[in-house]
Formats: structure tokens, sequence, C-alpha cells
């Protein structure tokens, strides 16, 4: 007990040495960036799209201009949540991760129920229930509320036992977290069957647990076992296991082969655009060719539009802004603050790799939307609101002196340059 009371009072401590000062708004000029790419791509796709779900359905339901407006509206949404996250002290946050995490699982558990019974608040497609039908509001998927609040549960629960010594304790952390990892593995990839959503669930968990120091024997065991159940659900899918025999084709695919046609399309998509693109509104592949080509193919389809030099300024801004993510993680003196932030860097480093490596044929194909440039308000919100923590913590972070001398225990490889912003981790230069 003594010794928790004082690994509490350190990590006051810390907290209250870590000033407020400028947040990183490099993250919220990446983002806002990202957003607009999303939206032009909508608004050069969009007629499109919406003639061939009309030609498709015999109907006249998707006018020009729908997806440009329902993408317009979802970044509205994304912008206002990440400014209510930022503005909304974390202490308050993770006071009521436990209830966010509870309510994510009764949804999909609510979900799961509502598919099997024909409930009618439940979408689905493809065989697949994914979402609630909110009618004027649109869809939600609770799986993105899953993430978010696995995402916060497990970096309260693991930075009060890194605080008390007890990250590689078995009954106390490991078996609650595999527990949770368990629960969310069955409703999001067996039920829902989203195994893209789930592989993201994995890398945020495997990022925290990484970032907090966990024995590395324990941690070997932790990625065997997580491969197995990946294997074990990949075995009792049989579009799964196609997907991976299309991967192990290679440069056998081909667009008359119904297993590898959405790969043969994606490259065709992006070969097609050369070095500077076809140009807006000049996509052939968004014309019915390319499937899912306003989600998990946009990066394909941006590839069309805008060429090797567009994908090249995309990469650039994800790879600026998860190396601003993974920065402020570094620089905060508080672990539980810590492992939300590298628990972001996960949730987006498995987006980003997944789909883009899918896309290029480096990857079996997985169902994974590109963040923030997808359609689809759900995942857009729920990635503003992680990025919305970040953008928060990131005015609390310190230099690398700071953190040794208040004893965190943790070596940055930073330095500041000036005494008057040493409080503002981007300031200095490298040592």
């Amino acid at each position: 007990m003594e010794r928790r009371l004082r690994s509490n009072a350190q990590s006051n401590d810390n907290q209250s040495r870590a000033r407020r000062h400028r947040p990183d708004y490099l993250i919220l000029l990446c983002m806002g960036l990202l957003m607009m790419l999303g939206l032009v791509v909508m608004y050069a796709i969009g007629p499109q799209r919406a003639q061939v779900l009309n030609s498709a359905f015999g109907s006249d339901n998707y006018d020009s201009s729908y997806f440009f407006v329902k993408q317009l509206i979802s970044l509205v949404m994304a912008i206002t949540v990440f400014f209510i996250v930022y503005m909304t002290p974390f202490s308050l946050i993770r006071k009521h991760a436990k209830k966010l995490l509870i309510i994510a699982i009764f949804a999909c558990i609510l979900l799961t129920i509502g598919g099997f019974i024909g409930l009618g608040i439940v979408q689905c497609s493809l065989g697949a229930c994914r979402w609630f039908d909110l009618g004027p509001l649109g869809s939600l998927q609770p799986a993105e509320l899953l993430k978010l609040g696995l995402l916060l549960f497990v970096a309260v629960l693991l930075g009060s036992r890194y605080r008390t010594g007890d990250v590689d304790d078995r009954s106390m952390t490991l078996v609650p977290i595999g527990v949770l990892i368990i629960i969310a593995a069955v409703l999001v990839i067996f039920f829902q069957k989203d195994m893209g959503t789930g592989i993201s669930i994995l890398a945020i968990v495997a990022t925290m647990l990484f970032v907090v120091g966990l024995d590395w024997k324990i941690g070997a065991m932790i990625i065997a076992a997580m491969l197995a159940l990946g294997v074990m659900f990949i075995l009792i899918a049989p579009h799964r296991l196609a997907r991976i025999e299309a991967f192990v084709a290679g440069d056998q695919i081909s667009t008359s082969d119904p297993e590898t046609y959405h790969i043969a399309q994606a490259m065709i998509a992006i070969g097609s655009g050369g070095l500077f693109g076809l140009g807006i509104g000049d996509s052939v592949q968004a014309t019915g060719y390319l499937p899912e080509a306003i989600n998990d193919s946009v990066f394909a389809i941006m590839g069309e539009t805008f060429g090797f030099v567009g994908l090249v300024i995309v990469i650039s801004l994800f790879l600026t802004l998860l190396v601003r993510i993974i920065k402020v993680s570094d620089h905060l003196p508080d672990m539980t603050q810590r492992l939300v932030v590298a628990g972001v860097f996960g949730w987006m480093t498995a987006h980003v790799v997944l789909n883009i490596a899918a896309m290029t044929g480096v990857m079996p194909l997985t169902g994974i939307t590109l963040p923030l440039l997808s359609f689809g308000g759900t995942s857009m919100v729920f990635v503003a609101a992680g990025l919305g923590l970040v953008f928060q913590l990131s005015q609390y972070t310190v230099s690398s002196n700071e953190l040794a001398t208040e004893g965190v225990g943790y070596e940055n490889s930073r330095n500041r340059r000036r005494v008057r912003r040493t409080r503002n981790a981007y300031s200095g230069r490298t040592s």
C-alpha cells in the first residue's frame, strides 16, 4: 500500500510539473489536409459511384452530389468531435473509460443479437451486420466505439499497473487484457466478420503493451497467441482463405478470376494513374470496375486520379502525422497519457499500413478504411476523437531532460535548445 501511495504521488507530481503549452498544430494541419483530400475524392468520383448504384438497383436514389454531401457532413461532425474531445479534460475522460468500454461491448452484443433476429435498426451488407441504421442521422458502426473504449480502458489499466510495478502480473494485468481481447475478437471478427477492424484492435493493445515495457518473453507469447487466434479466424472463413490464396497467386492475378479481381483492378487503377494521374473526374475504375471505390479502395482511386506524385503526398501526410503522434507519446511524463497516445498511433498505423499494403499487393486484401480519406462517418468521427486526445495531450509534453529528472524511467532521443521553450516537445533539435 505504501509503495502504491508513493507511486501515485510521483505520478501526480509529474503531471503538475508538465505545464500547459502550445499544442502540436502540425497534427491538426495533417488531419485537416487529409480530410480535404478525402472530400475532393468524393467530389471527383461521387457522381460515378451514384450512377453505378442507381444502375445496379434500378433506382434514382442517389444524385450526383450524394456522396460529396455525406462526406462533408461527416467531416463537419468529425471536426466537431475533435474539438469537443480536445476541450474535455483528460481526467474526466480517464474517469469514464470503463463506462465507455461497457457501452461499446453492449452495443456490439446488441448488434449481433439484432442481426440474428432481423432487427430493423441493424444494417447488414454482403452477409455482415456491422452497423446500426439511424435513419436521417446515417449509420453507426459500434466496432469503432469499441476501439476507443478498449484503448482508453487498457491505457488506464496498464498505467495503474505500471505505477505499482505489476505490468507483468498474470492475474492483475495479463488475464483481464486477454479476456478483453478475446471478447473483442469474437464480437468483431467472428460475428461482424470484420477482420481488418479486429487486426487494428490487436494493434492498439500490442502497441500499448510494448510502450509500457512488458517483459519480452511474455510479449512473445502474447504475439504468438494473437497469431494463432488470427489463423483460426482465417481458417473458419472461406472468403479469408480465398484472399490468402489470391495474395499467394502473386503475378498470376487476373480480372477474370473472381478471387483476384479486386486486387487486379486496384493495381490497374494505380498503374493507369502514371506520374500525375488522370485528373479529377476522369477515373475509369470508379465507374464500377473497382469494388468499394469510395471506401476500402480509395487509395487506388487516388492513385488513378492524382498519380504517383499524389500518392507520395498522401503517404507523406500520414507519415508526418504518425511521427508527430509518437513524439507526443515520447515526451509525456504520465504513463497513462503516453499509453493513450501510443494506442492512437497503433490504431492509425494499422489502418494505413493494412489498407495501402492491400491495395498495392504487398499484403492480402483486408477490408479496412484509410483514415480520414475513405467514405464513412463513423470511422472518421472516431479517428478524429482519437486525434483530439493526442492534440490535447500534446500540450503537456516535457523535454527528455525533465523526464529523466522527474524519474519517469524513460529516455528520450531529443533535447531542447532553449530553456524558455523546454516545455514544448517540438522546439528542439536532435542531439
